[in-house]
């Protein structure tokens, strides 16, 4: 068939698959004729965004991707870094997000899936799971139904294949109704002697097929996560794939045990585009070919075509590239597991992926065509910010009504700040998390060193592996950790995307640094709506640049991660309803000494709490950012308004106060750190005396009756501000190290009390702001998300 020929696909044929006039325009012109059912649909799943990256490559260039600790950056399956000792850290985080919408129990499972086998193809053995989680108002039937079936996807692909899920966020919000957030991060122990890389090398040697059989799930996964969800999308259930943990626990030993002979030349998971993306990233990689044979390859379902094997996103499959003359043994490592193991193909010279079906050539293309010279879209940025940021921006404090220092009137009626305190601490974005991860195995593999709900990261012990074959590996008894963290405001970055995903990149460092660990690198997962729209190109643009930026100015390269893009639900006119751009970070950061670490809660009685970072009242001189109620947690909850700047982070700031929070941790001074993020102080306050089950006496030395409203000192955000709590003995000796290291930006606020006294704080002139019960802000923080949970289901609540 020749390029002249006519068309043998109608318009509607071609944007099935998800491509554009234009592409398919240029997918003849690439032939040099028209393609056939099986070439265009492997198109389709390879010039889709989430596999090629098509809108978004060019933004990406800018992220500082190397440094000292980078072993492998961004092209592989994940990214590694050095831990130092011969230890080598992979890691990576990736979304399920528009699956996770149409069967939200499978869709989760199979993202913990997938994330896993990106991380044991490069060699390492998973060690922990996080996860970040977006839906809409748990008031809402629906959401509670995606919400407690993504959790329960979570907890059973987790738990079945003993890999703990140890941390994560979980935010709740109007704007992520019709489309939830399920990403998904993995942590990883290299066992290998070598990183295994997944570039094809080696003419004639053999390609195989590991793992499960192939079916008809997950048709055409990676278009379908590439497009707004509709009502007609919605119950496209066949484009989500269904996982088997027991089986990928199998597949996990049967890989490490694999690589360590040495007779894997490289490794593909078969994720997004399955067959299809497996073999033409292997062979675009090594400037190779690969010739595959679909006869050859295990089923599980008769009569498929090869449209259907090359699209199928069936799970816990791998292509491996052996030496030759060593496949035997291989596949008997495969079979002893009691897994899949064919030899379905061969390295060629040609650098085209040739698929043979019942003795013909079922497709046949240039394997750059499809992995690496793909279409890439140079967009044209607004020339200012929208309108919808513009009058946000013209929001201000002095529209709120006026309070005192008892409260604060609205709508008619009269809040104290204890009421607002505990009206935020009741709000699920907020509120304890218990509910979710309760359902996780947190503990399992016995190196979770701080459980969920503890700490502002989670810690995970680097234990010596079993068998480890690295001639590197020195330590024998580790007392080294690793902390992980995944973390975005997405209010922040609606609001103001530059700014809001410099303070995402903030943040993370910030909470790393609160258990004492060193921010090392960055994997991000990039959710957005369609970047075709001016307005979502400007907000994936500008929020490219903040977390460029941040990540520099933080020293913590980008290794990799996912871009999700077109997280849109049409609505019932058909209007696309985005979702609030999400670019989500995941840090992972070294702790040297494990016994050098600390948690969020309060320690002992009459220890010292003190706020590093921004000052409380805004008459320090010389600081270049402030506390802002603008995208505050307070202003959205209690006044129902989405409106302001967020806080602007003063990256010289960052730097010193988390160093001096990792130092006074490591010297053993700083019992217990926490970040002050949503809610302002007055909530991280709250959380500390909660996680250390003890009380607070707070004196802000702000008298009642000076201008500076109440609501911002208790409930504004930013500052890069961090709680900690100092035993009594040790304040001399802080206090003089806080004076040489960060001048005036610090703040000694009170002491730790008994539980029985609860939460007390005061002004200069001794006028109570806040005086409320340990059992009363924990039955509003603990039991928030099961009793909005209570009205919709009868499921038994943890």
């Amino acid at each position: 068939m020749t390029a002249t020929a006519k068309n043998p696909f109608s318009p509607q044929e071609i944007a099935a698959e998800g491509l554009k006039p234009e592409e398919y325009t240029e997918i003849v012109r690439r032939l040099g004729r028209h393609p056939n059912k099986a070439e265009l649909g492997m198109f389709g799943v390879m010039w889709s965004e989430h596999c090629c990256y098509k809108n978004s490559r060019p933004l990406l260039k800018q992220f500082p991707t190397t440094g000292p600790r980078i072993l492998v950056g961004p092209g592989e399956n994940a990214g590694v870094v050095d831990l130092g000792d011969g230890l080598q850290l992979a890691f990576k985080i990736e979304s399920h997000n528009h699956p996770s919408a149409v069967e939200p129990f499978q869709g989760a499972a199979t993202g913990v899936g997938g994330i896993l086998r990106d991380i044991f193809t490069m060699g390492a053995r998973p060690i922990a799971l996080l996860n970040s989680l977006r839906f809409g108002s748990l008031e809402d039937a629906k959401t509670q139904r995606l919400f407690s079936g993504v959790v329960a996807g979570i907890s059973h692909y987790g738990n079945c294949v003993g890999v703990p899920t140890v941390g994560g966020e979980v935010y709740f919000d109007p704007a992520y109704s019709g489309n939830p957030l399920v990403n998904v991060m993995a942590l990883g122990l290299m066992e290998t002697p070598e990183i295994v890389k997944s570039g094809a090398s080696g003419l004639g040697n053999p390609v195989l097929y590991v793992g499960s059989t192939t079916g008809r799930d997950g048709m055409g996964g990676a278009s379908f996560a590439s497009a707004e969800l509709s009502d007609a999308s919605i119950d496209n259930r066949p484009a989500v794939q269904v996982g088997d943990p027991f089986l990928e626990k199998s597949l996990i030993e049967a890989c490490l045990e694999a690589f360590k002979t040495g007779a894997v030349v490289a490794a593909q998971d078969m994720g997004a585009a399955g067959i299809t993306c497996s073999t033409s990233e292997m062979a675009a990689k090594g400037g190779v070919g690969i010739e595959l044979d679909l006869d050859k390859i295990p089923v599980r379902e008769t009569g498929m075509v090869p449209y259907e094997y090359l699209l199928s996103e069936s799970q816990e499959r791998m292509l491996f590239v052996a030496h030759k003359g060593r496949e035997q043994e291989l596949i008997d490592i495969f079979h002893r597991w009691g897994l899949q193991a064919v030899v379905a193909g061969t390295v060629i010279a040609e650098p085209i992926v040739r698929i043979l079906f019942q003795g013909g050539v079922a497709a046949e293309i240039p394997a750059d065509a499809l992995a690496e010279n793909t279409p890439l879209y140079h967009r044209e940025l607004l020339a200012e910010a929208p309108e919808y940021a513009q009058k946000a921006w013209q929001w201000t404090a002095d529209s709120l009504p006026n309070c005192t220092a008892a409260g604060i009137e609205i709508g008619g009626s009269w809040q104290s700040w204890n009421d607002i305190l505990l009206t935020l601490l009741d709000t699920p974005t907020i509120a304890s998390k218990s509910w979710v991860y309760r359902q996780y195995d947190h503990q399992v593999q016995n190196n979770t060193v701080i459980l969920p709900g503890g700490a502002d990261a989670a810690v995970v012990r680097l234990r010596p592996l079993e068998g480890i074959q690295n001639s590197k590996f020195k330590i024998q008894n580790s007392i080294s950790g690793v902390a992980a963290t995944v973390d975005c405001n997405p209010r922040y970055v609606y609001l103001d995307p530059y700014e809001g995903a410099k303070a995402v990149v903030a943040e993370a460092a910030r909470n790393l640094s609160c258990v004492g660990a060193e921010p090392l690198a960055v994997t991000d997962n990039l959710n957005f709506g369609s970047p075709e729209k001016p307005i979502g190109y400007w907000q994936l643009a500008e929020a490219c640049r903040g977390l460029s930026e941040g990540c520099l100015e933080l020293a913590t390269p980008v290794t990799g991660g996912n871009v999700s893009l077109y997280n849109e639900t049409l609505d019932g006119q058909g209007n696309p309803q985005p979702i609030y751009p999400t670019p989500v970070v995941g840090m992972v950061g070294l702790i040297p000494d494990l016994s050098k670490i600390c948690g969020q809660g309060w320690q002992g009685v009459g220890d010292v709490i003190y706020l590093l970072g921004l000052p409380i009242a805004k008459s320090y001189p010389n600081l270049k950012s402030k506390i802002e109620l603008g995208a505050s947690e307070y202003l959205a909850t209690i006044h129902g308004i989405v409106a302001g700047k967020p806080p602007r982070v003063d990256f010289d700031l960052e730097r010193r106060v988390q160093k001096v929070c990792r130092e006074g941790i490591r010297a053993g001074w700083v019992r217990s750190a926490h970040d002050s993020a949503e809610g302002g102080v007055a909530v991280a306050l709250a959380e500390s005396c909660l996680s250390g089950n003890l009380g607070a006496v707070i004196n802000l030395e702000i008298s009642a009756n000076q201008s500076q409203r109440f609501d911002e000192l208790l409930f504004g955000e930013g500052g890069g501000r961090i709680l900690v709590s100092v035993a009594s003995a040790q304040q001399e000796i802080w206090e003089s190290y806080l004076q040489e290291h960060l001048g005036t930006e610090w703040h000694q606020l009170g002491t730790v009390t008994d539980a029985k006294a609860g939460m007390a704080i005061f002004t200069a002139d001794n006028q109570t702001l806040i005086k409320v019960s340990i059992e009363d802000m924990s039955d509003r923080y603990s039991h928030a998300i099961a009793r909005r949970l209570a009205i919709h289901t009868t499921t038994p609540q943890s």
